[in-house]
């Protein structure tokens, strides 16, 4: 029996997770976190996409994404190809190197977009790698602090920070405390 064919909606969010074959660390070093970033607006420049908020762990990744041009599968498709190619040949490894297809899940609602920008920042946090979000380098979580760590282009902060009023410093200021309300982030 064949796959379902994934839905594709252009204007809606996607929450995708990609992990690593048999959980194994998808990003064993610091170059690692780097060279996918690099794919990420290699790809962007030619397919472009959005990414509200992302996060990559150790053994697998958050995307927040909405494609309007090319099917998520398609982006996902260059993205994880282009991934395992270069975790392959910098390994010296075959096979797989992602667990089945990715997870999406479609989020039609902006209290979805927000809660599931809140689970992807807060990751880091809640798998005891860091105290708070802003510590962990590898998320779009520092953006929205102002401390950017990686150039970006792919990353849309507006579409959270509207949900807030004020000047953008403001409602980065309340973006923040939106994930600090559960205890587990401060700004």
């Amino acid at each position: 029996m064949g796959r379902k064919p994934r839905i594709w909606q252009p204007n809606d969010f996607y929450h995708i997770v990609c992990r690593g074959n048999r959980r194994d660390a998808l990003f064993k070093e610091e170059d690692d976190f780097l060279t996918y970033l690099y794919m990420l607006r290699n790809i962007f420049e030619r397919y472009p996409f959005e990414l509200t908020s992302y996060c990559l762990m150790t053994n697998h990744i958050h995307l927040q994404m909405r494609s309007k041009d090319q099917t998520i599968s398609k982006v996902m498709s260059l993205i994880n190809k282009r991934y395992a190619d270069y975790y392959n040949t910098k390994n010296r490894v075959t096979g797989h190197v992602f667990e089945k297809r990715y997870y999406d899940k479609i989020i039609t609602t902006s209290e979805g977009l927000l809660e599931t920008s809140k689970y992807i920042h807060l990751n880091p946090v809640e798998a005891h790698m860091v105290k708070q979000p802003g510590d962990y380098r590898w998320s779009s979580y520092r953006h929205y602090e102002g401390t950017p760590t990686a150039h970006t282009p792919f990353l849309n902060m507006t579409i959270l920070l509207d949900y807030f009023s004020g000047t953008r410093a403001e409602k980065m200021g309340k973006y923040c405390a939106y994930l600090a309300s559960e205890g587990s982030a401060k700004c």
